[in-house]
């Protein structure tokens, strides 16, 4: 019996994987030389590996699940040249489950405005290492309610009609889309990034345009939910179409709470004298804003939500002041004698998600991790290392309380230097605490010994 069990499990073994390791080569000199001529033939779990270079007007369904379509030997170029699938786009998954890496989509239109290099239609897609260009919109996922997108290592460009209603991506409402390490600008009277998600992972991207783009938001989450913005690199020209960076929940909070945006360690800049970084809706249940480096024009948000966190956001009205490697080549890494070094605190956790920055973004569509140089800096990139002193446990002694408009303390030092932050992140006094006054709301106070953090506290 045990014999049999054996043999027939092998049996079972070699059917699913010889049934699961289908390939299809796809491109010159092969038996099939464009993918929409394999789309009909393929099984769930198969693999099409098509050959670099430009296939002109070829666009497809994808119907079968588990589907992994990649490009070999560089970007396999759909050039739709005005052509869509079913007038959709120059692919329309339907399968579930389904990768796509190193494919090129451009040039789709279709009468109704919205032609995408990728309608997603299927439940879970995975997009990596893919270059959207010149599309009316670059993705444009539908509504499901269960599915998970992926989207990083990627690229979008020039995508929108020009009306306002078509983006470089447009996710409608899907359980959880995640885009990291991407590079998305210049859309064409569109946003960046639009996402109306449950969930929303925005995690150490390049968006940025050039004047004369007419780019509108550079970030849009516009019906809310549960959001991370975290380590991203945001720059809006001089002429963009609106006042406002990144949006939340202004099209209505009609996504499933928790209404909660975090947005941790962005390095923001606005070239305009007017706008706002954060265009946040008044019913938000806490908007937490923590160590965003924040360039430019502008005012940090336009009102305030049911919970307002903001800790440690470094605004320099003047980019000649944020100490930037290169803003003109928009190299926005932070030099020695920037004022965003050290300025960081850990932002710590969002229920079980750790909102200390791990990643930096690297140009072109990559990443590395973030480095540790002594304290946390300001903003989406860590400065070099300054502080040579070794690491040393906190005086457990010191504590601070209120005392006649003053700061009272114990285990202060004479040399001590402290800090008296607004709760929404300004810089209210800086000094020995013999000279501070307290102002009469409530306040955190930071203690620095020799350039060193030693405590933060709340005072109400």
């Amino acid at each position: 019996m045990r014999s049999f069990f054996c043999l027939f499990s092998c049996l079972m073994f070699l059917s699913v994987t010889s049934s699961d390791a289908t390939n299809w080569p796809v491109g010159p000199g092969q038996a099939y030389i464009k993918p929409s001529q394999v789309a009909n033939l393929v099984a769930n779990g198969d693999t099409v590996t098509i050959a670099a270079g430009e296939y002109l007007e070829d666009v497809a369904f994808w119907k079968a699940d588990g589907l992994l379509l990649r490009g070999e030997g560089g970007f396999a170029h759909l050039n739709a040249n005005g052509k869509a699938a079913g007038q959709k786009a120059i692919w329309v998954i339907q399968g579930d489950d389904i990768t796509v890496e190193q494919i090129e989509f451009s040039h789709c239109t279709v009468p109704d405005k919205n032609g995408a290099g990728i309608r997603q239609e299927g439940v879970d897609l995975t997009v990596r290492k893919c270059w959207f260009h010149h599309n009316e919109n670059g993705i444009l996922a539908g509504n499901n309610t269960t599915s998970t997108i992926l989207v990083e290592h990627s690229e979008f460009g020039f995508n929108g009609y020009g009306d306002g209603f078509s983006h470089n991506i447009y996710v409608n409402h899907v359980a959880r889309f995640i885009f990291r390490y991407n590079y998305s600008h210049d859309s064409q009277i569109g946003h960046l990034v639009k996402s109306r998600a449950h969930e929303n992972h925005i995690l150490y991207n390049r968006l940025d345009s050039q004047a004369g783009s007419g780019v509108s938001y550079e970030i849009d989450l516009p019906n809310g939910g549960l959001s991370f913005v975290i380590g991203n690199q945001v720059v809006q020209p001089v002429d963009g179409q609106n006042s406002g960076m990144m949006s939340y929940g202004l099209e209505g909070l009609s996504n499933p709470g928790p209404h909660e945006c975090y947005a941790i360690n962005n390095t923001m800049v606005n070239a305009k004298s007017v706008g706002r970084f954060f265009n946040l809706n008044a019913s938000t249940a806490l908007f937490k804003g923590w160590n965003n480096l924040l360039v430019g024009g502008g005012n940090f948000a336009n009102g305030p939500v049911q919970v307002m966190d903001t800790v440690r956001n470094l605004r320099v009205p003047d980019p000649a002041d944020a100490g930037f490697v290169d803003l003109a080549g928009m190299d926005l890494h932070i030099a020695e004698e920037s004022p965003a070094v050290d300025q960081g605190l850990d932002p710590e956790y969002a229920g079980t998600v750790n909102l200390w920055p791990t990643d930096e973004y690297v140009h072109p569509v990559d990443r590395v991790d973030r480095p540790e140089h002594g304290l946390l800096d300001a903003g989406a990139f860590e400065g070099p290392l300054i502080n040579l002193m070794p690491p040393q446990s906190p005086p457990p002694h010191i504590q601070l309380w209120r005392m006649h408009g003053s700061v009272g303390a114990r285990g202060i030092e004479q040399d001590d230097l402290l800090e008296i932050w607004s709760l929404s992140g300004v810089l209210l006094g800086r000094g020995q605490i013999a000279a501070l006054r307290l102002p009469d709301i409530p306040v955190m106070i930071s203690v620095y010994r020799g350039g060193r953090l030693l405590r933060s506290q709340v005072l109400l």
